[in-house]
């Protein structure tokens, strides 16, 4: 008999569809046939059949625009209104993986820089690294298997993924289309799967490269149990810092942090967490963002006039409850929020300096839950911002070309956004978290360029 996960609307808890779940000996048959795939080179998908399966999923993608948007809605409860723009964020990284086969070319080697290697020409070319194996996370369910998947196929590497149990749906149907465009069925497998499964298949030596978007405390886990010579990519989370200087346009500012800190509930790896804001101005910014938080309309994500959906679990409404009274117990002040409205929902939430040892300032809250702190120095508002074991995105909202220019140097991130919020991304630029919030980089080419790998030719002439 084969074991079902049923998913449910995390909104209302109704189940919305359901998986086959794969165990040990499913996933193993698996990685025998997609290692068998890799090692057979005749039968290597050439880049032009690559690039034609990759336009049709792109078109059938395309056909089937709002189903997919209402499916992220109601089984991962992001608001529809957003989960439109990440269909066509998924769409766009279809065509942006069919431009970058494009861009997988080899260089010539000089080889007469000396006497011993005269008389030779050499070049390298891109190879796929092998058996892609990835691990996917519940709060962009089609993008970011998109950005794990896609890339794998554009490489040429067979590919099994993994997604989040929560939202399973998704997935499968990006990978049936991608059958649906040609891709033969055993070059792209669907296997959800438990984590003690999950773990056995990631870390089996068949494997040659390891993608993961999750938690920092299973990423690095799970790449310290890797096979040896398997390579990975990491990417976590962190506790964006937002710096406000005095010249910064409030009112300007306010809408892009409302929806930096806000969007899908906070459930997001580079929210909008920490805002720094001089002494004096503090209380001015945390009010307008308060009254911006306030107006937004909580509920279940399929409406459209809803701006926060719930939370990806009832756990979650309670573990961020529990982090915000720690904070208001220790002297934050609770603006707005601060309460749930439901066991699947969380009112946004705007606290004023909560002290420095507090879980919602030194973790990454997840949760719709912006803090605003007051600093009497620029280099103080630096140190603070820095002071967490994890970087990834931040922000500086200035007019002043100094302060931008500083807050660019000083500032440990792997991107600092000028006069905009943390969240900000585009697929094709670099998206990395440094140390605990991250392991090489993510954004599709350079995702394509770490799942193939060098191989050189040299000619003596």
């Amino acid at each position: 008999m084969r074991n079902v996960l049923e998913v449910v609307n995390p909104f209302d808890l109704i189940k919305v569809g359901s998986v086959e779940l794969s165990g040990w000996n499913d996933v193993d048959a698996m990685l025998d046939v997609a290692g068998a795939l890799y090692r057979n080179r005749d039968e290597w998908l050439p880049a032009y059949k690559r690039i034609e399966i990759l336009k049709e999923t792109a078109r059938l993608m395309t056909g089937r625009a709002e189903e997919l948007a209402l499916l992220i809605a109601s089984e991962g409860g992001k608001p529809l209104v957003d989960a439109r723009v990440e269909v066509t964020r998924a769409i766009d990284g279809v065509e942006l993986c069919i431009h970058e086969i494009g861009q997988m070319a080899g260089r010539e080697i000089p080889m007469d820089l000396t006497r011993a290697g005269s008389g030779r020409i050499a070049f390298t070319q891109r190879e796929p690294i092998g058996v892609v194996v990835a691990a996917s996370a519940f709060n962009h369910p089609l993008n970011l298997i998109v950005h794990q998947v896609a890339p794998a196929v554009a490489a040429g590497c067979p590919v099994i993924v993994k997604p989040a149990l929560d939202t399973p749906l998704s997935c499968k149907v990006f990978v049936d289309i991608l059958h649906q465009a040609g891709l033969p069925q055993d070059w792209c497998r669907f296997a959800a799967c438990h984590n003690d499964v999950a773990e056995q298949m990631i870390t089996d030596p068949r494997v040659g490269f390891f993608s993961f978007i999750g938690s920092a405390r299973v990423g690095w886990m799970l790449r310290s149990k890797l096979a040896p010579g398997t390579r990975c990519a990491l990417e976590h989370g962190g506790a964006a810092p937002v710096i406000v200087d005095e010249t910064a346009d409030i009112d300007a500012m306010i809408p892009l942090l409302t929806k930096g800190g806000f969007y899908h509930s906070g459930q997001v790896c580079v929210s909008v967490q920490r805002v720094f804001a001089p002494t004096a101005m503090a209380a001015e910014v945390a009010q307008k963002l308060t009254d911006a938080a306030a107006a937004l309309k909580v509920g279940d994500a399929r409406d459209p006039s809803v701006d926060c959906g719930p939370l990806i679990r009832p756990a979650e409404v309670d573990r961020v409850e529990a982090w915000v009274n720690e904070a208001v117990q220790a002297g934050a002040t609770v603006l707005t929020g601060g309460k749930r409205l439901g066991p699947t929902t969380y009112a946004p939430t705007v606290l004023l300096n909560p002290p420095a040892d507090v879980r919602v300032s030194t973790a990454e809250i997840f949760g719709p839950v912006v803090c605003v702190y007051g600093y009497d120095s620029l280099e103080d508002a630096y140190c603070t911002a820095n002071g967490l074991p994890f970087a990834f995105q931040s922000a500086v909202f200035t007019k002043n070309l100094d302060t931008a220019m500083q807050a660019i140097q000083r500032l440990d991130a792997t991107a600092v956004m000028v006069n905009d919020h943390t969240a900000f991304r585009v697929d094709w630029m670099p998206f990395a978290g440094r140390r605990q919030s991250g392991y090489n980089t993510g954004g599709i080419g350079y995702t394509i360029h770490d799942m193939t790998q060098d191989k050189m030719a040299v000619i003596q002439l």
